[in-house]
């Protein structure tokens, strides 16, 4: 009997205790890394801080071709920004304009005034 006393006195406490430990445990690991805890309120406001700078690069550009949109339409056309947009689209060029090749990277141009040669 006094050692069923001494086992209950020393159990129940240790026992109560690591429910409540655990219990503890569960909630605060899911407030840190849980759906809506801490981790994943940081990661969030990386998230939001890159959207609000793509944002802002697509307001730029949208600015750019409201530019030019304005510039081509109305009662007002820019005939050079017209012609330089239907060349580039077309891929012509006016026979007056100078054109420079430049060669393509990773292509070795040859030297000039040598002729690879053939093997029999």
């Amino acid at each position: 009997m006094v050692s069923h006393r001494r086992v209950r006195a020393i159990l129940y406490p240790l026992v109560l205790y690591c429910v409540s430990g655990a219990v503890a445990g569960y909630f605060i690991w899911h407030a840190v890394n849980g759906e809506r805890g801490l981790k994943t309120k940081d990661e969030y406001e990386q998230r939001i801080a890159t959207l609000r700078d793509q944002l802002r690069g697509l307001k730029d550009e949208r600015a750019v071709w409201e530019r030019k949109i304005a510039l081509m339409k109305g009662a007002t056309i820019d005939r050079d920004l017209l012609e330089d947009e239907a060349r580039a689209l077309l891929g012509r060029v006016d026979r007056n304009d100078l054109v420079v090749f430049l060669p393509r990277p990773g292509n070795a141009a040859q030297p000039r005034g040598r002729r690879p040669e053939m093997s029999p």
